[in-house]
């Protein structure tokens, strides 16, 4: 190919898809992995996780939701409580699931 304007954009979309072909073939390789163990998001805390604690609040400025979630070890979930239980709102949310 001659070495106009034209080809080398040509090469450079060649080199683009060969790479992310190849991103996609790894992708693929490495969903067969399982994933490493997650670990409690308190600090000092490697115990792996057994609950997601999911809390929907007003935001402070009351303009919108906000949705906070965190990974918790069964010893930090149990300390777990509702925080943000102030004024009224329909879509407060506090839940505890298995991770």
């Amino acid at each position: 190919m001659a070495d106009t304007k034209k080809g080398r954009a040509k090469k450079a979309r060649d080199a683009e898809n060969r790479e992310r072909e190849r991103d996609l073939t790894e992708a693929r390789e490495r969903g067969d992995e399982a994933e490493p163990p997650r670990e409690c998001q308190r600090r000092d805390c490697s115990e792996p996780v057994t609950f997601v604690v999911v809390e929907r609040y007003r935001d402070e400025t009351g303009h919108g939701t906000v949705e906070a979630t965190a990974d918790l070890c069964t010893a930090h979930t149990a300390d777990e409580r509702p925080t943000n239980l102030d004024g009224d709102f329909e879509d407060y949310l506090f839940r505890v699931e298995p991770a």
